[in-house]
């Protein structure tokens, strides 16, 4: 009995991670502050009553009233997507529509439930629980909330933690990625590349060489975890570490003294480990002052003007020469499909030393026809949007992330092209940027006759021009193998067996006719909150 007890504590503490000595010195440094949100938490409180007294008016009476009525039911908004808020937020969002539509929930959102539990297929590429490994970069699930939700959020199913079909037809919520599992895969996954002269000798990938860390919010996450999750990514062998985070609109006094010093201790101990914080700002109004009417204000020159805390997180990220900072945004119906608002976005924060990385359509989660904003009009806003800018602040651009890796929307053509049948109103142009493996149709282009109200890739296949990045092709991309242990969303097709390439079930034949139905998220409960003080 004695030799068994010890055999699984061993076992237990080798499963469990354990820090080198040169990560010790960063972790053992690590300080954690208290950090106060003041999160209003679900529906309920504005329900009741009991929400602080300055929020009772966010939402109208007949706002709650029609939310209300939609309670456990299919169309329930919080088992969609749980509502969440931090004070600061708040306090912007009183002042601007295209704030409130991001974080207030509405009766619409639920009209429509069409799409899919797992937009692009993701977990086929996730060869272990947490993370996902489709190009050169991996990304990691490290928690399942953030401070606030955006009610558009394509990762809708992880945090409302909504159960999926896996492959082996056991049903269950998506997994967190754990340290020892993730660096284990990185070291073992790099080892083959080598031995193999620069690429993996089953899936063609090339070193993993980056690591995004994504979820929810890792900004949500105490110094001392970030710190774990750094600190052993480095000793993996990781070259840079990418953070995707909207915590500086919604909580920006989280990037303090303690968060700062965590960082450059790090960097002190990994000099050669790049930083790449992926920041979400969706609106000027998440980081712009405005007066009592509603407008910008600017100083004496013309320069507007930012939220001081805002302004201080992001000079002291920006300042950091090891450190980039980019912005991304999908284009979202009431948010920010407005051209002028665009063009502030990208000008501003470039003025600060943030890059505009890409805007993005819409993805085709469940209930996604409430929030997109057609792909031909968001190319024409953001087209529209990035005139009178110059090349470095207009170096954005538009994507639609596919299931064969993400595609730019290059061109939209106005008017018939003589010769060419199906062009008769003009084209829309899609290329692959990324591509999974040794990225074989990076480059490509499709063609498709134009369609004003696409919202995705499938509105367009009665209309395939031309075809050569196999957008609209039945087979899975080359070297891509699907683990019997993958989550995921539907499940296997008659007489399929494990190791045997699938259909790709994202959109059908270009001659097809058929539409496709999609299955909807099973209903599960709200996600936990975060701890105001766990943070």
């Amino acid at each position: 009995m004695r030799t068994c007890l010890k055999q699984a504590d061993e076992a237990m503490m080798k499963s469990k991670y354990q820090p080198t000595k040169r990560e010790q010195l960063v972790l053992e440094e690590v300080e954690n502050p208290r950090y106060d949100r003041q999160i209003v938490n679900g529906l309920d409180p504005f329900m009741s009553g009991s929400a602080p007294e300055d929020f009772q008016n966010f939402y109208t009476a007949q706002e709650l009233d029609d939310l209300r009525q939609l309670r456990d039911t299919e169309r329930d908004v919080e088992t969609r997507m749980p509502v969440k808020i931090t004070r600061h937020y708040f306090e912007m969002a009183k002042s601007s529509s295209a704030l409130k539509r991001l974080v207030k929930a509405s009766s619409d959102e639920t009209v429509d439930l069409e799409g899919d539990p797992d937009p692009a297929n993701q977990l086929d590429y996730s060869p272990i629980e947490g993370l996902l490994h489709k190009y050169e970069m991996g990304l990691l699930y490290v928690i399942s909330t953030c401070s606030a939700h955006c009610r558009f959020c394509y990762r809708e199913e992880l945090i409302g933690r909504k159960e999926i079909e896996r492959s082996d037809g056991t049903v269950k919520k998506k997994g967190l990625a754990k340290v020892g599992e993730v660096t284990d895969y990185i070291r073992t996954h790099n080892s083959a590349v080598a031995a193999n002269g620069g690429t993996h000798p089953e899936t063609g990938r090339p070193k993993l060489r980056e690591i995004l860390l994504s979820g929810g919010d890792p900004m949500v996450l105490p110094n001392s975890k970030l710190a774990a999750w750094f600190t052993a990514l480095a000793e993996a062998g990781t070259e840079a570490i990418r953070i995707g985070t909207k915590e500086l609109a919604f909580h920006p006094d989280r990037f303090d003294e303690a968060f700062f010093a965590t960082i450059d201790r790090f960097h002190e101990v990994y000099p050669d480990v790049s930083m790449r914080f992926m920041i979400h700002f969706n609106h000027p109004d998440e980081f712009l002052l405005k007066d009592s009417d509603g407008q910008y204000i600017s100083d004496d020159k013309g320069i507007l003007q930012w939220r001081p805390n805002t302004k201080r997180a992001i000079h002291e990220l920006a300042g950091r020469g090891w450190i980039s900072v980019e912005n991304q945004t999908p284009i979202i119906a009431g948010v920010n499909d407005d051209a002028g608002a665009l063009r502030i976005l990208q000008r501003t924060l470039k003025s600060i030393g943030v890059e505009n990385h890409y805007f993005f359509c819409g993805r085709n989660i469940v209930a996604y026809k409430a929030f997109n904003v057609p792909i031909e009009t968001a190319w024409q806003l953001l087209n529209d949007s990035q005139r009178g800018l110059s090349g470095v602040e207009s170096h954005a651009r538009l994507t639609i992330v596919h299931y064969k890796g993400k595609t730019e929307v290059s061109a939209v053509t106005d008017g018939p092209i003589a010769g060419l049948r199906g062009a008769e109103n003009g084209v829309v142009i899609f290329k692959v940027l990324r591509n999974p493996g040794q990225a074989p149709d990076r480059g490509k282009v499709t063609i498709v006759g134009r369609n004003p109200e696409a919202l995705w890739f499938d509105d367009y296949e009665d209309r395939v021009l031309l075809d050569e990045a196999g957008l609209f092709s039945q087979q899975r991309p080359s070297a891509v193998t699907i683990p019997r242990s993958r989550s995921r969303h539907h499940g296997a097709p008659k007489g399929w067996t494990p190791g045997q390439a699938r259909p790709a079930p994202l959109v059908a034949v270009a001659s097809s006719t058929e539409r496709r139905s999609h299955t909807k998220s099973p209903a599960s409960g709200p996600a936990p909150a975060v701890s105001d003080n766990g943070a």
